[in-house]
């Protein structure tokens, strides 16, 4: 029979203060409320789960394990315990590769439960072995929900075998855990997350691997959740098992371990059902049968385990907190990479407009065509009013083709500047992710140039903004007689003034065989539209419709600096998630120091057979 583990429901549970008479946890507590503790680590799990670490730093993936390990301790034991805290004493029994775990749980509980031999890995899905009493609690599924339960053995290290077994007391189950150096990387990471759900920690080595460095990581990571831990120190030659014992007692004493209890079990053979002597066994035996019969020691073991849990995830949660905020300013600084990059294409646009170089070639020579000879520049100046009539003249007899090449020209030189502004914008943000390693993970080939149609917005942006001049000049000079006696055409006319005014500043000198040409031309446009609406109108036509141009290309650019956005906007954690986690830790904190859970003596765990 195979049944999934569900998470648990806990709405008629009572909570740790309504079991130890502290006040309401939810005092001054925001975001603790109702239930207290498990309010406030419901709300550290939800923000947990909702931090990500997408970003590639060097912070990321230890961070994104982290995340994984304290998820699965609060589903897997901290919220369920706290549920339940007289539910039976769970032991987790492990070690590393061929320690003899599983022959040990067998002869502990009298009956073999647990796959024994020598092929590795030999426990490839966890055994709980409980009294018949205590099976209903460990079917429900609130301890380790994330395991499907089953009652015959199983490959899959994501089920939980369930046996029971009589000759073990009430109150005590033991947890056969894969080997915590397993070449399986699934069965490594299984180990891990039973541990973490584990009250009190059996650990199982031997006198020829007691010293190896991955059981001893494992060892003080427990010490500093505060778990309990007892020591099996197995396969010891009788001839050197004081020497053995003395220095993994002084190895323990160096890590602040002495007070573990530790058993030694001398080397010896195994009877026909796989079975450990029972006088090889008997203190151990003994020693858990003292703790299954005495329930204030047992709470006390749960008391401590939980405690120390609870007040390992504050600075755990911290550097959790710590990657998320190097999340954010990772993306933030690829933001702005990307942003100046595009500010700079803004900018060279923005000295386009004041330095000349769009009034050169074809767009001078088709404002040349449009407005007249070489002469008409020589006496432009000495003669206004005859500028006006000139060019009242010009513009509603001639025919509409030199304007149409100059409207053209001005596009086709808008457009080209554009298309290269935008191409030199995407190779310098490309370049510039592409030096970051957040960045260059966030890369792809196409952003390395501009959108594919890229050209065609920008020749619609200019016709738009072209239209744009046209409606500025008419919205300005809709009551002149000039425009009125001209109609259209003198309003197509004046905006090509406008816009070749646009194009050039009066503090620009040109070089070379443009000086007179370049010059002139400024000087002409702006002398006409004088002539027709006056100085400060023409410096209003041209501010406005340089104003305008700029808006419509930022538009375009943003756009396009949009590709790159979208990358970092996919992946940043969250708004403010380093300070959520750490605002969700410390409602636990306080929650903590709420619910009484270390105001009761430490755990007194009976003695071993250190010697």
């Amino acid at each position: 029979m195979t049944t999934k583990g569900d998470p648990a429901t806990r709405s008629g549970a009572p909570t740790v203060a309504a079991r130890t008479g502290s006040p309401d946890a939810t005092e001054d507590a925001p975001g603790a409320t109702g239930d207290g503790l498990p309010a406030a680590l419901t709300g550290l799990r939800a923000a947990i789960g909702a931090t990500r670490f997408p970003l590639t730093l060097p912070s990321a993936e230890p961070a994104r394990r982290t995340a994984t390990a304290l998820a699965d301790q609060l589903d897997d034991y901290l919220l369920p315990r706290l549920a339940r805290l007289d539910a039976p004493l769970l032991v987790v029994v492990g070690g590393s590769t061929g320690a003899g775990k599983s022959t040990l749980v067998n002869s502990l509980v009298k009956a073999r439960v647990s796959a024994a031999g020598v092929l590795r890995p030999t426990t490839r899905s966890p055994v709980l072995v409980c009294n018949p009493a205590d099976a209903a609690w460990f079917r429900q599924g609130e301890l380790l929900p994330g395991l499907t339960r089953t009652t015959e053995p199983a490959e899959d290290p994501r089920t939980l075998h369930l046996v029971t077994a009589p000759a073990l007391p009430p109150g005590l189950a033991f947890l056969d855990a894969p080997d915590i150096d397993s070449v399986v990387d699934a069965n490594r990471a299984l180990a891990g997350q039973l541990l973490a759900a584990a009250d009190l920690w059996l650990f199982v080595t031997t006198a020829a691997r007691y010293a190896d460095a991955v059981p001893w990581e494992l060892l003080r990571s427990a010490r500093s959740r505060g778990a309990a831990i007892a020591l099996v120190l197995d396969r010891v030659p009788p001839e050197a098992a004081d020497e053995i014992a003395a220095h993994l007692s002084e190895m323990l004493a160096a890590q602040e371990l002495d007070t573990a209890p530790l058993f030694v079990l001398p080397e010896t053979w195994v009877d026909g059902q796989g079975l450990l002597p029972e006088k090889v066994t008997a203190p151990l035996s003994a020693w858990f049968a003292r703790l299954a019969a005495d329930a204030e020691a047992r709470a006390a073991v749960v008391r401590q385990t939980l405690d120390g849990a609870l007040a390992s995830l504050h600075p755990t949660v911290e550097v959790l907190a710590e990657a998320a905020d190097e999340q954010a300013a990772a993306a933030d600084a690829l933001d702005e990479r990307v942003r100046a990059a595009y500010r700079g294409a803004q900018r060279t646009v923005e000295e386009g407009l004041k330095d000349g170089r769009l009034l050169r070639g074809e767009v001078l020579a088709r404002w040349q065509e449009f407005v007249g000879t070489g002469e008409f520049f020589r006496t432009v100046e000495a003669r206004i009013g005859r500028l006006r009539d000139r060019l009242v003249a010009a513009v509603t007899g001639r025919p509409a083709t030199p304007a149409v090449e100059l409207r053209h020209a001005i596009e086709s030189q808008l457009v080209t500047l554009l298309r290269g502004v935008a191409a030199e914008a995407a190779e310098s943000a490309y370049t510039a992710w592409k030096a970051h390693p957040a960045g260059a993970a966030l890369l792809a080939p196409e952003l390395a140039h501009p959108s594919g149609d890229l050209s065609e917005r920008a020749e619609r942006l200019v016709r738009d903004w072209q239209r744009g001049v046209l409606e500025l000049v008419r919205a300005e000079g809709g009551d002149r007689r000039f425009v009125a006696r001209t109609a259209a055409y003198a309003v197509n006319a004046t905006g090509l003034a406008v816009m070749i005014a646009v194009f050039a500043s009066t503090a620009f000198i040109p070089t070379g065989l443009e000086v007179a040409t370049g010059a002139g031309t400024t000087v002409a446009a702006q002398t006409v539209l004088q002539a027709i609406f006056g100085d400060q109108a023409v410096r209003t036509l041209a501010n406005k419709a340089r104003a305008d141009l700029l808006d419509r290309v930022r538009t375009l650019l943003d756009t396009e600096g949009a590709r790159y956005l979208a990358r970092t906007d996919e992946a940043r954690p969250g708004a403010d998630a380093g300070g959520q986690l750490r605002r969700a830790a410390g409602r636990v904190e306080v929650a903590r120091h709420r619910s009484g859970l270390a105001d009761g003596d430490a755990a007194a765990l009976p003695a071993g057979d250190r010697r």
